[in-house]
């Protein structure tokens, strides 16, 4: 018995030949069986790219991605704003060298009933080469992150959280930081929050500074902390304070987070002068050298500090 099984387009069959034992081996039966693959058609949908008349790209659902996954990865505030950083002044399709022409998306997670991350492939080409430049995209957007300095007795005190972080593995300190809920920009707003959430300390809008609006509008005045890969970009807060030295010791330590969207978060509470040395968060370095830079040329107003309210 010998089995022949050829497949084109999405119609199998299967031949089946059978022989007599005999030396001259005659063709004694034949039978052919074909059956139709359940196999359905990707999803797909083009995109006009509005500062390139007369292009335009599609966009592919990847194995194991649903229709609603599909619809809500173009819709999410998360694709629109990768789009718009394409086309910015420094956007990989500004001067028209670059095209592209494909998207696969692979992934998509929700928190609750918005989108919270997105896995996707960006096939982008240098038209001079033609050759595709990497394109993977872990897609989380938009996000805040607060240095937070209490000064008690004369000494200077920075507030951190320690968090669980089980995609590298360890516990890490690092500054009160969060996701933009959605497109609306509110990151004053989201990083007052963060910090209420986080540490448990009520922060005056009027009293943060925007370090990294201090930037060259060029860089988009967001820090991408690893651009290879994930297109986050982070809005870096200061805030300055004047506290009795009983509330640093109460922050010490203190448990906080939201336990029902799995936060276990510890406050911890550490000299500025040390904070560099102390932990490995880029967000809290970045923010150290962007305060320090700027202090230096005199680009913070003069410091106020406020009363800290906490809980």
């Amino acid at each position: 018995m010998m089995l022949l099984q050829a497949s084109m387009f999405r119609l199998t069959c299967i031949r089946i030949l059978s022989f007599s034992s005999s030396s001259s081996a005659q063709l004694r039966s034949r039978t052919i069986r074909c059956k139709m693959s359940a196999e359905p058609s990707p999803l797909t949908h083009s995109i006009n790219i509005p500062g390139q008349p007369g292009e335009s790209f599609q966009i592919v659902a990847g194995p194991g991605v649903s229709d609603s996954e599909f619809r809500s990865a173009i819709d999410s505030s998360l694709f629109k704003q990768w789009l718009r950083n394409l086309e910015t002044e420094t956007g990989v399709l500004a001067d028209g060298s670059m095209s592209l022409r494909r998207v696969l998306i692979q992934g998509v997670d929700m928190f609750g009933n918005r989108i919270g991350f997105l896995k996707f492939i960006a096939d982008i080409f240098d038209k001079e080469t033609g050759k595709k430049v990497p394109g993977i995209v872990f897609a989380r957007g938009q996000a805040v992150a607060v240095l937070i300095l209490l000064e008690a007795e004369g000494e200077t005190y920075v507030v951190l959280t320690e968090q669980v972080r089980v995609p590298v593995g360890r516990v890490i300190l690092e500054l009160p930081a969060g996701m933009l809920d959605d497109d609306k920009g509110d990151f004053v707003g989201t990083a007052v929050r963060e910090v209420e959430e986080e540490v448990g300390i009520q922060l005056n809008k009027e009293d943060m500074i925007d370090l990294t609006a201090l930037l060259d509008p060029l860089t988009g005045s967001k820090v991408f902390p690893s651009p290879g890969g994930c297109d986050e970009q982070i809005s870096l807060f200061l805030y300055r304070g004047k506290v009795d030295k009983e509330i640093i010791t109460q922050l010490k330590g203190k448990e906080t987070g939201l336990r029902e969207h799995g936060e276990l978060i510890k406050v911890r509470v550490v000299p500025y002068e040390k904070l560099w040395r102390l932990t490995a968060d880029a967000k809290a370095l970045v923010a150290v050298a962007l305060y320090e830079m700027a202090k230096k040329e005199g680009l913070l107003p003069h410091p106020r500090f406020v009363e800290v309210a906490t809980h």
